[in-house]
């Protein structure tokens, strides 16, 4: 059984702000289940971002920078380019779920910062997510642990 997990997760330091979100509940949980193999998965560094990055969010279904910039096309890349590494394990049944970090313009599961980078979230999900779900991935929200 594998399991796709946000990079940033495990303690990887791809965070926008060069940082990371190490869950130690996650960590704990996965220790406890040796039979399962983690694949990390970061869509922003996938497609070519640099870490540290200004932060991002989806506005009118475009991913922008707080500087105004698109980075649409960076995250779409991204996506595709993790959505590839992860189809024959899709396809062959393998990959159990995903764990993913919340709120991210590619990540969150429940919801996203609005687009407007006052902190306001909507319900909706990233463009890694829904790729996810619409390849019928069960995914795993990190706050849900």
């Amino acid at each position: 059984m594998k399991i796709a997990v946000s990079a940033c997760l495990l303690g990887e330091n791809c965070k926008y702000s060069g940082g990371n979100n190490r869950s130690e509940c996650l960590l704990s949980e996965l220790a406890m289940h040796p039979e399962i193999e983690i694949i990390p998965v970061c869509p922003e560094v996938a497609g070519g971002l640099p870490t540290p990055r200004p932060p991002a969010e989806i506005v009118d279904g475009e991913v922008v920078n707080n500087c105004g910039v698109s980075v649409n096309a960076e995250y779409r890349a991204g996506v595709a380019a993790e959505m590839a590494r992860l189809k024959p394990h899709i396809e062959s049944g393998e990959l159990a779920a995903a764990v993913l970090q919340s709120r991210s313009p590619s990540c969150g599961v429940h919801e996203v910062y609005d687009g407007t980078f006052t902190g306001r979230l909507i319900a909706g999900r990233g463009l890694f997510a829904q790729a996810l779900a619409d390849s019928d991935v069960a995914l795993i929200d990190i706050s849900d642990l």
